[in-house]
């Protein structure tokens, strides 16, 4: 982990402090903040000013490190320390234009990292630690979407800015949004309007559709938006629901109810280990054999725990996926500089983690300021060009990046170019395209204050 603090002038500390003060005429500056005229200076507020007095400011970092998505969470936990040493040392503001020189407006990042054990409690129970004991200034990560909405909570209620980790429920940026919550992963309901025409295409109209779905809120939102764009796009009709609880070893009886419901199509809604195991049991069950299958979302290392023969055909969409290096410069510089340190083609869980932290900084350095509202209302505003996906923005209203989704197919074995081309991609679909209706999923974000 990244903790080694980097001296800066101690002038841009000061002025960053002096900021919190009330009574200074025409404003006070807050790291190389333009003067406020006429306004009076902002209390403290969460972790500011106490978190931003030194030479460095500490972010506190959670991912499931144990349970059943652990293999996506070590992925998660490299995307942080790439980006992190990436912006302490300036590498990053080589080959990207909104960040300057090394750290944050001249502060070096320390961090740590909390294991949520895929459940919300441990993660809440870290990032407390993390905003009271190091006065965390921002938080972030996750790979469950009851976790990311249970720290999204939190950061409301404590004033921290929290830029979310993987979360693919509507509910992120839906009816659990928060003003101090940002989310880039797309929504399960833009996945899903992404994914439904190319595989009613593809896989023909008027199917009947067995779903297995994780008895959670992300579980549930991928089963609603799939199911919802697949009957509206081709008329596909739900043969059987299966529901089952996170971190299920044995999926025979729900797999079983699958095999006999006559349907046409398998869409595994499951996640991590649980998708990657079921997978391998409905093979076993024959099902496979009879039914095409369509994942959502795509784990990290499905396609390697699971091989290209079976995952051969089979359609979902990704957060990222490295095959994108040949269309943003970016994303070639973030999968080279991947590979090269760990060793393997980066996931999507580490992109996550990549690009949530690097549009952060970058809008600090917009802001010229760690103060949370300031941060958060140049969130708002802020179009960010040549990024690891081309230009994104998040939505002012609910705080979703509107940004391009992936839709992928499985290669087939013989078309493999290499052993980390387990698929090419289908689709590229732009995030305006995805994006719900205004109000759709009722977000009513909360106060800045």
């Amino acid at each position: 982990m990244a903790r080694k603090d980097r001296r800066v002038p101690r002038d841009a500390a000061r002025r960053d402090f002096m900021r919190s003060t009330a009574g200074i005429a025409g404003g006070l500056l807050a790291a190389g903040l333009a003067p406020r005229a006429a306004q009076a200076a902002p209390q403290p507020l969460g972790t500011w000013p106490l978190g931003v007095t030194g030479d460095s400011v500490f972010v506190g970092v959670t991912c499931p490190l144990t349970g059943p998505y652990s293999a996506a969470g070590e992925d998660h936990k490299k995307g942080y320390e790439l980006v992190i040493e990436h912006i302490n040392s300036g590498e990053l503001a080589k080959h990207w234009h909104h960040l300057r020189g090394k750290g944050v407006l001249g502060k070096q990042i320390r961090y740590q990292v909390g294991d949520t054990e895929s459940v919300p409690n441990p993660g809440v129970q870290a990032q407390t630690r993390f905003i009271t004991q190091d006065k965390a200034i921002m938080i972030t990560g996750s790979v469950n979407s009851a976790t990311a909405i249970a720290i999204e909570k939190l950061a409301q209620r404590e004033k921290v800015v929290n830029m979310v980790g993987a979360s693919g429920s509507n509910d992120t940026t839906g009816k659990d949004c928060q003003r101090y919550g940002f989310r880039s992963q797309p929504s399960a309901y833009m996945a899903a309007k992404a994914l439904a025409p190319v595989v009613v295409k593809e896989i023909g109209k008027n199917k009947k559709v067995a779903y297995l779905v994780p008895d959670y809120t992300y579980g549930e939102s991928v089963f609603d938006s799939t199911s919802q764009f697949t009957k509206q796009d081709g008329g596909w009709q739900i043969a059987t629901k299966q529901v089952v609880p996170l971190g299920t070893k044995d999926f025979s009886s729900y797999l079983l109810n699958i095999a006999n419901s006559g349907a046409d199509v398998f869409v595994n809604v499951a996640f991590g280990a649980d998708c990657v195991l079921s997978t391998k049991q409905a093979k076993q069950f024959g099902i496979l054999e009879k039914m095409k299958l369509v994942v959502p979302n795509i784990s990290p290392f499905q396609a390697k725990e699971l091989g290209a023969e079976l995952m051969q055909g089979v359609y979902g969409t990704f957060d990222f996926y490295w095959g994108l290096e040949g269309r943003f410069p970016l994303a070639k510089f973030f999968v080279a500089e991947f590979e090269k340190r760990y060793h393997y083609k980066p996931e999507w869980c580490a992109h996550i983690a990549y690009m949530q932290t690097m549009l952060w900084a970058a809008t600090v350095e917009k802001a010229k300021s760690f103060y949370p509202v300031d941060v958060i209302k140049t969130l708002e505003k802020t179009s960010f060009s040549d990024t690891t996906l081309g230009t994104v923005h998040y939505d002012a209203a609910t705080h979703q990046l509107v940004r391009p989704v992936p839709v992928v197919v499985g290669n087939k074995p013989s078309a493999m170019k290499h052993p980390d081309d387990y698929y090419r991609i289908a689709g590229l679909v732009p995030g305006a395209e995805t994006m719900p209706p205004a109000g759709f999923f009722g977000c009513k974000l909360g106060s800045y204050t």
